[in-house]
């Protein structure tokens, strides 16, 4: 079947049309940079990452948009903490969410826009708004009149306006004429950063920006927006409410991917249980933390544990042991075998990750037989098959990504190993077992762990 999507504006599976055929357009809400990340963020980049590559591998032309928020009154609260100012904030946890991103091997985005770098098209919006009835200014704010969109508001989160509580986003509430009103733009206070605008100097809100940034670079209908399942209110629904009110399509699917718990709390900063990547890292390497977050269903919850992430691990190395010992068998992989269809049909099915895992795991073991019994021909099939379902989840072993840790080492480790294994090959000749077995506790020892097969003596290092 064609590509199926859960669209959170509709609660149902949708067939994906595109805008424009051939092309897919996909705006992704990044980092909040006031802090570095936890998994509970970078799970956002790996499941639109597996999304963009399906896309491209089901022969899109994908542009893809994840932003930075490097300006918002949680930066300005911590820079006021640590007495620095708000940019130096931003920009050492934009660093680190880069590295994080990267590490974890999700593709660049296409572009990656910063708030402060586009006010100029904020103010735009906000005089389209204006203009149209839809937003004042007010003791030097600018807000979004809810009541001028009222039958509208609330559809993407299910919620009446009636029922909605005040938006809360400003100190004062005054200026506003509904408290429900939300802010566009945040007039000038002592010591925050100001940039100018027909209304007043100030800093923009943090829903005028996604706006403004999306609709630049995809233009003023787009096919996906994405982001975790606790944006949907009120950042996505304002969102939408001020895109449409000044005329635009603005995003025609929109995909929410589920939250990481620890326990029954959602993880977050405020409540001191972030796992941060480099802490994580300590225990698993980055593919494996990788699979951790790419396994579950995108839109189902993620309750953390230690033994689920070493599980994850261990799920992976059964995989990454069959390519190893396949690739030393067959050496020239077919990179154009087809995906089973088992494999599209689930990626199809609304990305379902758990479904196309189980297709490579099944593949894997067939391909475990095949190399038990000595058939090449499976061999090289069911390798080529692997691997290139491997590929389109960003967890092949073989790529660059996730092996340029030992990259340059690597032949020396080899060679060095080489000598201790012809060693040993020596001393069982010879029937000198106590040897034999003295060489490979030193390798075990050294961090070397010695696999003796049918076609001779494998290594690789430990975990």
């Amino acid at each position: 079947m064609s590509l199926h999507l859960y669209d959170t504006s509709t609660r149902a599976i949708r067939e994906f049309v595109p805008v424009e055929a051939g092309r897919a357009s996909i705006y992704l809400c990044g980092a909040t940079v006031q802090a570095p990340p936890h998994i509970g963020h970078i799970r956002s980049g790996v499941n639109f990452d597996v999304l963009r590559r399906w896309m491209t591998r089901s022969g899109y032309d994908v542009t893809f948009c994840r932003n930075v928020t490097d300006i918002d009154d949680k930066i300005i609260r911590v820079a006021a903490a640590e007495g620095v100012p708000w940019f130096v904030v931003a920009e050492r946890n934009q660093r680190a969410f880069a590295w994080a991103y990267d590490t974890l091997g999700c593709l660049p985005p296409t572009v990656e826009p910063r708030a402060t770098g586009h006010v100029p098209e904020m103010v735009t919006l906000m005089q389209r708004l204006i203009e149209r009835g839809h937003a004042y200014a007010s003791g030097g704010d600018v807000y979004f009149n809810v009541q001028s969109y009222a039958s509208e508001y609330g559809k993407l989160s299910n919620q009446k306006l009636e029922n909605m509580r005040a938006a809360g986003d400003t100190d004062d509430e005054s200026c506003k004429r509904d408290p429900r009103d939300f802010a566009l733009w945040k007039g000038e206070k002592p010591g925050e950063p100001i940039w100018p605008t027909p209304w007043g100097p100030g800093r923009p809100g943090w829903h005028l920006e996604c706006s403004a940034m999306a609709t630049k670079y995809l233009g003023s209908t787009f096919d996906i927006h994405g982001g975790g399942i606790d944006l949907i209110f009120p950042h996505h629904e304002n969102e939408i409410a001020q895109s449409q009110a000044a005329g635009d399509g603005f995003a025609r699917y929109w995909m929410h991917n589920g939250m990481l718990k620890i326990g029954a709390e959602k993880m977050s900063k405020s409540l001191g249980n972030s796992l941060l990547i480099p802490d994580l890292l300590e225990r698993v390497r980055p593919v494996e933390l990788r699979y951790y977050l790419a396994a579950p269903h995108y839109r189902s919850s993620i309750d953390y544990s230690e033994e689920a992430l070493l599980e994850a691990a261990a799920a992976y190395q059964r995989i990454e042991g069959f390519v190893t010992r396949a690739a030393e068998v067959i050496h020239d992989v077919d990179a154009d075998a087809p995906l089973p269809q088992a494999f599209v049909d689930a990626l199809n099915d609304d990305l379902g990750t758990p479904q196309a895992l189980a297709v490579i795991h099944e593949v894997v073991r067939e391909g475990n037989v095949a190399l038990a019994r000595g058939d090449k021909e499976a061999v090289a099939r069911l390798l080529a098959e692997t691997q290139t379902m491997l590929d389109v989840l960003g967890l092949d072993p073989r790529s660059p990504q996730w092996r340029t840790g030992d990259s340059g080492l690597r032949p020396v480790v080899d060679a060095l190993v080489k000598v201790a294994l012809d060693q040993r090959a020596l001393a069982r000749a010879r029937k000198d077992f106590a040897a034999a077995d003295a060489i490979r506790d030193g390798l075990t020892a050294a961090g070397v762990t010695v696999e003796d097969t049918p076609h001779g003596a494998r290594w690789e290092l430990s975990r």
